[in-house]
């Protein structure tokens, strides 16, 4: 891909916390293509999970994707926090003036079969996976100004193709952003924003067990788990010019796995 499509162009991408993690794929994709990019993370929610925080900090991060050549810009924010989406866009807003790509990247997720299920954890998984994603369509659209290149992604699960029976309030915010996606695009299609949704399949992005490593691995049709870069690179491409036409759709990049 020509790596001018978006020169001029500004994304937000959130949830790029760790180098391994599809996030920071994206993030190396869209400033591949020549985008300027403000990119969120929360540190402290990896630091509490088995794989951890990125080994080298957010810091380092920033550092690869401004090696790009491209304006880098970065924010840590709590989407547990009402008012977290509109401090990310004010924040690309007052960096760059104008945002033409969001990538909702960011998820909580969390183990839980119904019998083990709290009101707090479902909580957690809604406020942080459906209503910020929500509010950070929502800011971003108000700043939109209909120019050419409107493109919000995001990001949902494979609960549409196989049960997850252990997972089941990450099942009901990422099925919610799944629903969500037609009617987004039909709301903002006038105003020349697409919005499609991206399933990236069983990505190998360090959470997995060796046990479930191998249990997934058995059920792809390709021989291997799915690599961050296979989402970012479809992800990339719905921020160019050539996906113009592409609105409303949920696209399961999952190499013909579940």
């Amino acid at each position: 891909m020509n790596q001018t499509v978006l020169n001029g162009r500004v994304a937000i991408v959130t949830g790029v916390s760790r180098r391994i993690g599809i996030g920071f794929a994206i993030a190396k994709r869209l400033a591949s293509l020549g985008a300027d990019i403000l990119v969120h993370s929360f540190a402290p929610y990896d630091a509490l999970q088995p794989w951890g925080a990125d080994q080298n900090g957010v810091d380092s991060i920033i550092k690869d994707l401004r090696a790009y050549g491209r304006r880098v810009e970065h924010l840590e924010a709590d989407f547990n926090k009402p008012n977290a989406p509109q401090q990310v866009v004010a924040a690309a807003v007052r960096a760059f003036g104008h945002v033409d790509v969001l990538v909702v990247n960011h998820a909580y997720g969390g183990m839980g079969k119904l019998e083990e299920l709290t009101a707090d954890e479902i909580d957690l998984h809604l406020q942080i996976n459906i209503r910020a994603s929500l509010l950070l369509v929502k800011e971003f659209a108000a700043q939109h100004d209909g120019r050419a290149g409107g493109r919000v992604v995001l990001l949902t699960s494979g609960q549409h193709l196989e049960p997850m029976v252990g997972e089941l309030a990450y099942v009901a915010s990422k099925g919610a952003l799944h629903q969500l996606t037609l009617s987004l695009s039909a709301h903002l299609a006038a105003r020349r924003i697409t919005v499609n949704t991206v399933n990236p399949g069983a990505t190998d992005t360090g959470y997995a067990s060796a046990e479930l490593h191998d249990e997934v691995l058995v059920l792809e049709p390709q021989g291997r788990w799915g690599q961050p870069d296979d989402a970012a690179r479809l992800i990339a491409w719905l921020a160019t010019d050539d996906a113009c036409w592409i609105t409303g759709q949920v696209i399961n990049s999952t190499g013909g796995g579940p």
